[in-house]
């Protein structure tokens, strides 16, 4: 009969139907306003950085990749023609070739907030998910352990490690999305490791779903696949190393199992959901063949590794140092999954640049924990901690995220002053050359640099058509490696031009290009700036040739 009974009970506390632990005295409700009105600490951190974003000349930090034009004018597109692209028509040597526009999502949502408030709208959708990511990561941490002060010096240096890829563009959700699922696939994992089956392991069957919407605003869905397979791989081992031996060990002996087997089911229902896109399969294989192109990897500036003479590189770098030193000292309280995550984190961001935002956030995730606590410091931050997880209202954030979009939606103006007035930064941008194109009726394509090239849809499309830009998976090898012969002039560098009828180039002012279009007989300029000088070809008497730049 006492075995029967134990069995019951083990059974009932793995489904969670009884607890194994003493119920806590209930709060005092005459102050339980107070937990949904006051702040948390990591409401005041997304309040930061979201008015820091919107209303700072970090706004027109965001802006500063002008690929953010093209991403706009293609939601405008698809918004217009109920349709998705499937092929090109802002290049004027790749029109009507195929093209996977495979951030479509993210696009319509950039399309419609810049109809509706202007750059100011994708700055604050760009914002509201940057500040949600951050300070979700930070509410992470302490849940997980991680002291205050130290999941505060953390975020800052991951923070600071992001600030190179902090852009209005799409790999942005990517964060969002990593970090719902590592809360969601580590939650469960802790569920499993204190024996328990509960309501957590229900959340996992919001990643399918989730999924659908990931695959179609960022190539980073495959992200959400390597997730799946590390805790699957950690859920593995749970299983493998559990004994049976005492009360403790039978019940994270049966939680293991069962997670493992709904983790099992996620992880092919996720995958199965990444096909759920306008171009199914062929997403795969063009993101395949893209990242495993030597000579993209080898000349995509993002793609290269870190350079560690820069400030976010650095803090990356120390990142990685406290995550060697935290692991060299507490080793045995590292589990598979941060093992694990922490080696793929610092793999990827030493590979590439793009990858040291998700990267810093895994690290601080995985590493904040273990770190050891000192003192009078360990105290406070624990006393402070359980404040910040006793309070559950969301009041102020929630209020601030509506404050600044109807600001963004009066034209970023309240009472008359201008609080938020995104703009592309006419010191990086070829503001005052496109303007001029503009104003003579520009109708011919126009040979920028490929990281100019977006901005010049932006402004130009569908008056005029741009030669390249900066969708490199689109133009390949075939076009990019003359393309580059040409920008950095070696021999033979006008056979692009000649190649592609290339007649009006816009180029930066201090670029070698600028200085042999200067010498060349064939070409003159006719407009100049600090920032760029636009080229006319000439004809065979030395003058420019008709072209709309000529009123």
């Amino acid at each position: 009969m006492l075995s029967h009974a134990l069995t019951y009970k083990i059974h009932a506390m793995a489904d969670g139907s009884i607890s194994s632990f003493p119920r806590k005295p209930a709060a005092n409700k005459g102050r339980a306003w107070i937990v949904w009105v006051l702040p948390s600490v990591a409401d005041l951190l997304f309040i930061i950085l979201l008015c820091s974003l919107c209303f700072t000349p970090l706004s027109a930090k965001l802006l500063n990749d002008a690929g953010t034009g093209w991403h706009i004018r293609t939601g405008q597109r698809i918004l217009a023609t109920l349709q998705i692209p499937r092929v090109d028509t802002y290049s004027s040597i790749m029109a009507d070739k195929p093209w996977i526009a495979w951030e479509w999502l993210y696009d319509v949502i950039a399309g419609q907030l810049d109809s509706s408030a202007g750059l100011n709208g994708v700055v604050w959708f760009t914002s509201v998910v940057i500040a949600v990511s951050f300070a979700w990561t930070f509410r992470m941490m302490l849940a997980r352990g991680t002291s205050l002060i130290a999941a505060l010096v953390l975020l800052l240096l991951a923070l600071s490690a992001s600030m190179i890829h902090v852009l209005a563009r799409p790999h942005v959700l990517t964060w969002f999305f990593v970090v719902m699922w590592y809360s969601i696939l580590e939650s469960t994992e802790r569920e499993a490791f204190e024996g328990k089956t509960g309501s957590r392991g229900r959340w996992l069957w919001l990643l399918p779903p989730s999924m659908v919407l990931w695959v179609n605003v960022h190539g980073g869905f495959l992200l959400g696949l390597v997730l799946c397979a590390v805790f699957w791989i950690s859920a593995l081992w749970l299983l493998g190393t559990t004994r049976e031996g005492i009360l403790d060990d039978a019940l994270r002996k049966i939680a293991a199992g069962k997670r493992l087997r709904s983790l099992t089911w996620v992880t092919i229902l996720s995958a199965a959901a990444t096909l759920l896109n306008p171009y199914g399969w062929k997403l795969h294989q063009h993101i395949l063949a893209y990242l495993t192109n030597p000579f993209l990897m080898d000349h995509v500036e993002e793609f290269q590794s870190p350079n560690f003479h820069f400030v976010a590189q650095k803090c990356f770098l120390v990142l990685v140092v406290v995550a060697f030193a935290a692991a060299a000292i507490r080793r045995r309280s590292l589990r598979v999954s941060d093992g694990l995550l922490a080696l793929f984190a610092i793999y990827a961001g030493l590979y590439a640049s793009r990858n040291l935002p998700v990267s810093s956030v895994l690290l601080v995730l995985t590493i904040g924990p273990i770190l050891p606590r000192f003192g009078l410091v360990a105290e406070f931050s624990e006393r402070m901690g359980a404040i910040e997880s006793r309070l559950k209202g969301h009041l102020w954030p929630v209020a601030a995220l509506i404050f600044v979009f109807l600001v963004d939606l009066n034209g970023g103006r309240i009472g008359g002053k201008l609080l938020a007035g995104a703009h592309f930064d006419p010191n990086r941008m070829p503001v005052a050359a496109v303007n001029h194109l503009e104003s003579v009726g520009i109708a011919q394509p126009v040979l920028a640099p490929d990281y100019w090239g977006g901005y010049l849809i932006y402004r130009l499309h569908p008056k005029a058509q741009v030669v390249i830009d900066d969708r490199h998976d689109l133009y390949g090898e075939q076009v990019l490696a003359p393309y580059l012969k040409m920008v950095h002039p070696q021999p033979g560098w006008d056979k692009f031009l000649h190649d592609y009828s290339v007649s009006c180039v816009l180029m930066p002012r201090n670029a070698e290009i600028t200085a042999m279009l200067n010498q060349s007989a064939g070409w003159k300029a006719v407009y100049s700036d600090k920032v760029a000088v636009v080229f006319m070809k000439t004809g065979a008497a030395g003058k420019a040739a008709p072209s709309p730049l000529i009123p």
